[in-house]
């Protein structure tokens, strides 16, 4: 028997999503994916939060949500969609568990930030001095040195964000000119607490006896290394949509973002939806994932959501 609503992923917006739903009386089945809880669970402590006075941990977040939702009826399940069949009234999802099929599913599998892929990267990351979220953890990182590694628009802008807490940013960039737009380019270039370090490879994150990072070694143009001081490594190279699972069946643009329609979270085939990151590469904040589906639930209110 086909469930009313099956919800992938287990962030922000996909339980939000299960509240909501649960709370409809759709006893939504919930799979959790890759990475259960979604980015959130790396983020030691979330501060732009609503309700938080004195912020809350990622974790802390993701498992009080999924809690409320179970309240409500909510099932949970564990499971990674391979491939989709959205053909028919009911849609047909085959996981690497079971084949599961629904009368409506919402897609909120998020993204996957891209990681250099260094030593040291993945022991510091997440509350220890490597991240990819400068509005995230920014705060964190008052009056000291920290690093922001990539060339693009997103680059710049993390740098740029950065001045108001750090003492000074360091913007290491592989190559000697930027991908970023000129404007982003030169606002950079003149902003006093910005440096520049072209033609840089990170080679390697260290940190200290405290395990917290103090260096990110880097490699210049000439071969020779080098190890700039910083107290967080704020990787900007951009995300990688986890939409695969879902092409051809559903648009998708040039990134890999799912395109949305007017209400952001409907797609050209009845009774599917998609919310959170997987479809919003701008905001990319827990806050924002949670008001694109709440926005829905609230519109459909007094319909039945396709199902």
């Amino acid at each position: 028997m086909a469930e009313n609503v099956i919800i992938l992923g287990t962030g922000c917006a996909g339980l939000t999503a299960a509240i909501y739903a649960a709370r409809a009386g759709l006893s939504p089945l919930v799979l959790e994916g890759g990475q259960p809880g979604g980015q959130l669970t790396t983020t030691s402590e979330v501060e732009n939060f609503p309700g938080f006075v004195h912020g809350v941990d990622g974790n802390e977040l993701i498992s009080n949500m999924k809690a409320q939702a179970e309240r409500f009826g909510a099932k949970f399940a564990w499971d990674r969609i391979d491939t989709v069949d959205f053909s028919g009234s009911i849609k047909k999802l085959k996981g690497g568990e079971a084949t599961y099929e629904a009368k409506a599913v919402i897609i909120a599998t998020g993204a996957s930030p891209r990681l250099l892929g260094i030593p040291g990267e993945k022991e510091y990351y997440g509350g220890n001095g490597v991240t990819t979220c400068a509005t995230c953890d920014g705060a964190f990182y008052r009056d000291v040195p920290v690093v922001v590694v990539g060339g693009g628009d997103s680059a710049c802008e993390e740098a740029l964000f950065l001045t108001r807490f750090a003492s000074k940013v360091i913007l290491v960039h592989r190559r000697d000119k930027f991908r970023a737009s000129e404007i982003m380019v030169q606002r950079v270039k003149s902003h006093e607490k910005i440096e520049l370090a072209l033609n840089c490879t990170p080679l390697e994150v260290l940190g200290g006896a405290d395990g917290k990072v103090n260096h990110l070694r880097v490699k210049d143009q000439a071969g020779q290394t080098r190890d700039i001081p910083c107290k967080c490594v704020f990787i900007a190279i951009g995300h990688v949509p986890n939409t695969k699972p879902f092409t051809p069946a559903l648009p998708i643009d040039e990134n890999g973002y799912f395109v949305a329609g007017d209400n952001t979270v409907s797609t050209p085939i009845p009774g599917v939806f998609v919310a959170g990151d997987c479809a919003d590469h701008v905001y990319r904040q827990a806050i924002t994932a949670r008001i694109s589906i709440a926005d829905f639930f609230c519109g459909m209110k007094g319909r039945t959501c396709s199902v």
